[in-house]
């Protein structure tokens, strides 16, 4: 029995595909070559673009470190400029109020009446019993004369059970204290101390005026009017009226 073999034609057929097939291929592993060599950095541009990128992340880092820094400074003085702003609008309210009383009690036009409290505050101090008050006492129905006398507080306070009247001597703890002298023609802040007992809670605060010649003068006023606003000692003051 004899083997048949594929005709010789068949046989010199596959030779030159088999011979493109790693021509081709040649070519391929030659390009890949070719292009790792043309982009691929070498050594001495490797360490040259490592040093150039870390210089240049050095300098990003500063110019952020810059940034944050003005920025932080931007928002300083922002806020410091809105603290002035608020100060200044303040004291031009302020300005604004005390033209207006000056204008209530020397104007022309201005109501007559006569001797009266027209404002009370109370500022707590360091001692949480001590209380430092100022009184802004008015007339303006004798321009000529001289108003003069002493004033006194009263302060009601409950104990959680019942209200107490605590006198002035109790509040000055002295005997016959004497009450706080004023003379004036206009007006004038009357300035002074006062302590509270422990355990009490205020609620309502009296100003007895008693002039030299005629009678007493009351007014009342709610310890949260009085101490409405109130900064304790170092805070804000109020701006004093000078007598007149």
């Amino acid at each position: 029995m004899s083997i048949e073999h594929p005709p010789a034609s068949v046989r010199d057929a596959g030779h030159p595909r088999l011979a493109l097939l790693l021509l081709v291929l040649a070519a391929l592993l030659l390009g890949g070559w070719g292009a790792w060599r043309s982009f691929a950095p070498q050594p001495g541009n490797a360490r040259e673009t490592i040093a150039a990128q870390r210089a240049r992340i050095d300098a990003l880092e500063q110019q952020v470190a810059t940034l944050r820094r003005s920025d932080q400074i931007s928002r300083q003085a922002n806020a410091e400029l809105q603290g002035t702003l608020a100060e200044r609008d303040e004291e031009i309210a302020s300005l604004r109020a005390d033209i207006a009383f000056y204008e209530r009690f020397v104007g022309a036009t201005g109501q007559r009446h006569g001797l009266a409290v027209h404002e009370l505050r109370l500022v707590p101090q360091r001692d949480p019993q001590l209380w430092h008050f100022t009184a802004t006492l008015t007339q303006n129905l004798s321009r000529d004369a001289v108003n003069r006398g002493r004033l006194q507080l009263q302060v009601e306070a409950s104990d959680g059970r019942r209200l107490r009247k605590l006198d002035w001597a109790t509040l000055r703890q002295q005997q016959d204290a004497p009450g706080v002298p004023y003379s004036f023609k206009y007006f004038q802040q009357v300035e002074g101390d006062i302590l509270l007992p422990p355990g009490l809670k205020p609620v309502r605060v009296v100003v007895r005026l008693q002039p030299d010649s005629g009678a007493a003068v009351e007014s009342g006023f709610t310890w949260s009017e009085a101490t409405a606003g109130a900064a304790p000692a170092g805070g804000g003051a109020h701006p004093a009226r000078k007598r007149r």
